[in-house]
């Protein structure tokens, strides 16, 4: 017979794990959602355990009542929430992409057994980084709730381990990730998850030969605080912030290669120890992260067999190390095949200030994406694999993608647009359509393939080059190096020529979300309007604000500066609607959501362009500010009379810059 599973139908647990009681309030939550009251007897969903069943697997068992089976806490969340989502139709990223339910009365479910899938990962998470935009945000007026939903989305995608924020976010989430049954591990700057010594011991120089026993106290303590949860410890040792030690250690004694991988080896071996001393079996990972990379590749830092070995990709995808600043040398971080425990670091959104993805899609395909990431397995890198989610909505459709990758899945351009377009907006190919091409829009700045531009391209390239500007430097700008020499003229003529080479691409894109969207109706519309349209606005308008700008630069070359002025003004003007497009989207929940994006920064970016605007007005316009004002103001026969100098307050920059583009128009 059938079970019959509707709001009546009662979850009865031999199993008290606050996990495995999560899970329980989590399907009975989507039951309401889901089902209208019924008089008709539900049945039971019965949960026991059975030792026979490996971690983190389960078995579901379908007659009269439904009996799952599993031998520890993950096992069950898995089940419970498998049920939800096949069953009930909840979707993964249900909260974060709007997912509306039509209730039922009550389904039937035919009588079998379901075993759940293997990953091929076995450690498998998400790192909450750069996430300025749910920090501050609230659901419900919690910000608790937020970070339970981000939780909840990474079990339902069949993830297991969490680093939960960053720095003091990370800490204070720590017992909630525990609570929902989750691993946690820690930031590649944070050794063992401890606080950072700057913080810990303000006024004291964080260098390790003059203060080796606070290190230690601080690592230990650390290990104490999370004895009690499921913990993957991180071994390492940077600086006081995502930067080599080097950087801020005052002592002066690692000033060669040679020395800064012997006193990592020597520091990562004694983490070990101290974990030892509190744990028993830890499982032990190290990030080749950057620097750390470079001295590992040069055979420079030693590590035992059974610490996870974690390599990153460069923040945009592809598996070499990361471009910081002007220096990179792209050195090969696939893992090596038979090279032991090993692992990735992999980033769907990244903050590198220069031109990767934060509050938007990652720019690149899932066909390059799937590659990188089959090279991984292929290379026996299933051990550890954490991706950086940031602040999760702006990146469910990689985030998607990569958990296929979790259970050896492969994903393409094509199939994955499909299936995210189904599961999230319905089956329209428009969506389809506008999901797959938005990669082939991105503007290529580098000959690699993964050398694609994400909004920071456009937001902070600009801030640097109006600070620059408002300071009088006109010689080299050192922070835009790794995209062009010369001095700043010559630099921002380069960055302009490769925005305008991309534009055309950038401009189909958006007059097809915006043709898709005039399609749709409804809650799909709006969906649709919030996310990949939104998207495609904030590069459009973002891209071009940056045109405007730098032809706003070569007019101040040539000390055209009253065509400048009406430049720069366009160029805010653009940003500012990169903005208001974007809070335009905060509907419902959403509200605030995007109000702290203060990496990106698309209204800071508007600020700068309108500050340079100033200084411009000061060149070009008189000492009194009444040249500009009679030229953009006065009919032609009152220019010439100065009985009165001017007939109305002086103008704003702003004001004037209206003035100016009404008179054009």
């Amino acid at each position: 017979m059938d079970f019959t599973f509707n709001l009546n139908t009662k979850i009865n647990s031999e199993i008290n794990t606050e996990p495995v009681n999560n899970a329980v309030k989590i399907l009975e939550r989507d039951m309401k959602k889901s089902f209208n009251t019924a008089g008709a007897d539900g049945g039971e969903i019965r949960l026991f355990y059975d030792a026979s069943i490996a971690c983190e697997e389960y078995k579901i068992t379908v007659d009269e009542d439904i009996a799952i089976a599993a031998s520890d806490d993950l096992g069950f969340v898995y089940a419970l929430l498998y049920i939800s989502e096949k069953y009930l139709g909840i979707k993964p990223f249900w909260f974060w992409l709007d997912q509306k339910t039509d209730k039922r009365g009550g389904i039937s479910i035919p009588t079998g057994e379901i075993t759940s899938k293997k990953p091929v990962i076995r450690y498998r998470g998400w790192f909450f980084n750069d996430e300025v935009l749910i920090n501050k945000w609230t659901v419900n007026g919690s910000n608790e709730e937020v970070w339970r939903m981000g939780f909840e989305a990474l079990l339902r995608c069949g993830g297991n381990t969490v680093i939960p924020g960053t720095d003091k976010q990370s800490r204070k989430n720590r017992k909630l990730a525990n609570g929902m049954g989750l691993w946690i591990t820690h930031h590649h700057a944070e050794p063992l998850g401890a606080e950072m010594f700057s913080r810990a011991y303000p006024g004291v120089a964080p260098n390790f030969t003059e203060s080796e026993e606070l290190f230690y106290k601080l690592w230990e303590d650390a290990v104490k605080e999370q004895s009690e949860y499921k913990v993957i410890w991180n071994l390492c040792f940077r600086g006081q912030g995502d930067n080599p030690f080097w950087s801020s250690d005052t002592s002066g004694r690692f000033d060669t290669e040679e020395k800064r991988g012997e006193l990592i080896s020597q520091l990562i071996k004694k983490q070990c120890d101290i974990v030892k001393k509190h744990i028993k079996n830890p499982v032990f990972c190290t990030n080749l992260y950057g620097e750390i990379m470079e001295l590992y590749d040069k055979g420079l830092i030693k590590l035992d067999d059974d610490i996870i070995k974690v390599k990153a990709d460069n923040g945009y995808g592809k598996m070499v190390t990361r471009r910081r600043d002007n220096h990179d040398v792209r050195v090969d971080a696939m893992p090596v095949k038979g090279g032991g425990r090993q692992g990735i670091y992999y980033h769907v959104s990244f903050y590198d200030l220069q031109a990767a993805n934060h509050i938007t899609m990652l720019q690149n395909y899932v066909n390059f994406v799937d590659r990188e990431l089959t090279g991984v397995i292929e290379n026996d890198g299933t051990d550890f694999w954490v991706i950086n989610c940031s602040n999760v909505k702006p990146h469910a459709y990689y985030l998607d993608a990569v958990r296929k990758k979790w259970f050896g899945e492969s994903i393409s351009d094509k199939s994955h647009s499909m299936e995210f377009a189904h599961d999230y907006y319905g089956d329209d190919n428009a969506i389809q359509k506008a999901l797959l091409e938005y990669p082939e829009a991105m503007i290529q700045y580098g000959k690699n393939d993964d050398e694609h531009a994400g909004e920071q391209f456009y937001t902070e390239n600009v801030r640097i080059i109006a600070h620059s500007l408002i300071r009088g430097d006109r010689g080299n700008v050192k922070h835009l190096n790794w995209i062009a020499d010369g001095d700043i003229y010559a630099q921002t003529e380069k960055l302009n020529d490769i925005v305008k080479s991309g534009l055309k691409k950038l401009d189909d894109y958006f007059n097809l979300c915006n043709k898709t969207s005039q399609s749709l109706s409804g809650e799909i519309k709006s969906l649709f309007d919030d996310t990949i349209l939104m998207q495609s606005k904030i590069h459009f308008y973002c891209a071009l604000g940056m045109i405007k700008f730098c032809d706003a630069v070569e007019k101040m070359k040539n000390e055209n500066w009253k065509e400048a002025f009406v430049l720069l003004g366009d160029s805010a003007e653009l940003y500012h609607s990169a903005n208001s497009e974007m809070r335009l989207s905060e509907h419902g929940i959403w509200k605030g959501f995007y109000e702290n994006d203060c990496f990106s920064d698309i209204k800071h970016s508007a600020y700068m362009a309108e500050k340079l605007m100033g200084m411009v007005r000061e060149y070009g316009d008189n000492a009194r500010h009444d040249k500009w004002y009679r030229d953009a103001v006065y009919a032609e026969e009152d220019k010439g009379i100065f009985l009165q100098l001017v007939l109305d307050n002086h103008m704003t920059d702003r004001e004037l810059y209206k003035a100016m583009k009404e008179k054009q128009e």
